[in-house]
């Protein structure tokens, strides 16, 4: 269910990049756009824009940091994960490390060793105008 969910909410990107199962990359990865690993990553995986998405599959490891706006883990991570947007945590998520989200779908199964921070959107508040006439104080 959590697939076809995801399917449904993810536009397709043309900009599909594919690290293929057995395949190893040692070294830090960016990209933009939609990075589907199979394969093992040791390194960080960054996201160079905000609209990118990233899908570990039930066979791929990252060993590293982790930062993306938006973020489905099927797979297994060992290091830190810091989603901007949205994380998705699939039944065979495995991850240990710390994980920093706004917004959160775990799947029963999914496991998370590490500590889970969440950090609200906020907008910035504007404070009002201090004023330049001192109003005159009661007795």
């Amino acid at each position: 269910m959590l697939n076809r969910k995801r399917a449904e909410r993810t536009p397709a990107n043309p900009d599909t990049s594919l690290i293929a199962r057995g395949t190893l990359i040692r070294g830090d990865v960016r990209f933009s756009g939609t990075l589907h690993l199979d394969g093992r990553i040791e390194g960080s995986v960054h996201a160079e824009d905000d609209g990118a998405v990233f899908t570990l599959s039930e066979h791929g490891l990252v060993q590293g940091e982790i930062r993306v706006p938006h973020a489905i883990i099927n797979g297994h991570v060992q290091g830190d994960i810091h989603v901007t947007d949205r994380l998705e945590l699939a039944p065979e998520a495995r991850i240990t490390g710390d994980v920093h989200y706004r917004s959160l779908e775990m799947a029963a199964g999914a496991q998370v060793n590490g500590r889970m921070s969440h950090h609200a959107a906020e907008l910035p508040r504007e404070l009002p105008a201090p004023s330049l006439v001192a109003e005159p104080v009661p007795a």
